[in-house]
């Protein structure tokens, strides 16, 4: 009978100590926002493949280690930036993000800066075998991801445009080492970043009351809703402006012609419900336009498999 007892808290220790590992796991990932980590990687090879680097073969790509390392840089550093992120806003994300921060609970905050530091590291010491270059440029990126987490996230406007502008910069840096610049790439630019804006401040009216009450002054915070809701609008009227230049001034085809010629009718949705105020529409507005993003991924590694063939 105490044998039996024995083993039954022998496995039911077992089992909380693997949850708890779990757990841990878990958490670090959704601290260190493992699958943005993730998507970006892909976009951005996506985008330096079919975009910035259309003269080379997908051979001497897939044996370009300079740019693999360059990239691998960059997830280094998101994964850095998205910890250091998580640690700034740790108390404002316990009331928004309960259930993350619940589980990034099971992992004390000071493994979170040895990861930080590890990470950083890390990326750094690789970007210096590649290149002098490449290192300045990652020293600035995890520069500026770390001023933004620690003063520059709190401010108005420059908030939003510095998250958008850290978000685009890998791809800024896949574009200078190409040397791929052309009008097409310059107004896809402007429609990402207009596009990541919008999701950026429709995210900060889902946040409005807690960003206030600790020292986050944003859009929605600062001007009245009707105020806000005008910036939103007009930003999105000039995206659909940038999309039908695209179409009609680029010579854009293909996928990527029927991604911005269905994303004015997107636009035109999102507007419609950002005219009901209510906290539902905001909430499927933030996700279509989420959603919107990848599909434009999507489009462009089809155009680009298409123009391949």
């Amino acid at each position: 009978m105490n044998s039996e007892k024995e083993t039954f808290q022998e496995e039911n220790f077992v089992s909380k100590s693997l949850f708890y590992r779990f757990s841990q796991l878990v958490g670090f990932l959704l601290g260190a926002r493992f699958f943005v980590a993730i998507l970006l990687t892909f976009a951005l090879y996506v985008s330096t493949f079919f975009l910035f680097n259309q003269e080379e073969s997908f051979r001497n790509f897939v044996f370009d280690f300079k740019v693999h390392g360059i990239i691998f840089c960059t997830v280094l550093s998101i994964l850095s930036g998205g910890i250091i992120n998580q640690f700034y806003d740790f108390e404002k994300d316990h009331i928004v993000k309960p259930f993350r921060t619940r589980i990034q609970s099971f992992i004390k905050q000071k493994y979170f800066l040895y990861a930080y530091l590890a990470l950083s590291i890390i990326s750094l010491g690789v970007a210096s075998f590649i290149s002098y270059r490449v290192l300045v440029f990652f020293i600035v990126y995890q520069f500026f991801m770390w001023f933004y987490s620690h003063k520059m996230s709190r401010i108005l406007i420059v908030n939003n445009i510095t998250f958008v502008s850290l978000t685009l910069y890998p791809f800024f840096g896949m574009m200078v080492y190409y040397e791929t610049f052309s009008k097409k790439i310059l107004l896809m630019a402007i429609f990402l970043f207009l596009i990541l804006l919008c999701i950026d401040i429709v995210k900060d009216t889902l946040t409005k009351s807690v960003d206030k009450t600790f020292g986050y002054v944003t859009i929605p915070n600062y001007f009245t809703s009707k105020n806000t809701k005008t910036i939103i609008i007009s930003l999105l009227m000039i995206t659909m402006a940038v999309s039908m230049k695209l179409i009609l001034k680029t010579g854009t085809s293909g996928f990527m012609a029927y991604y911005f010629s269905l994303g004015l009718f997107i636009m035109i949705a999102c507007i419609y419900l950002l005219l009901n105020s209510s906290k539902k529409s905001k909430f499927f507005t933030l996700n279509i336009l989420r959603f919107w993003v990848f599909v434009g991924i999507i489009a462009m590694l089809l155009n680009g498999i298409e123009g391949k063939l």
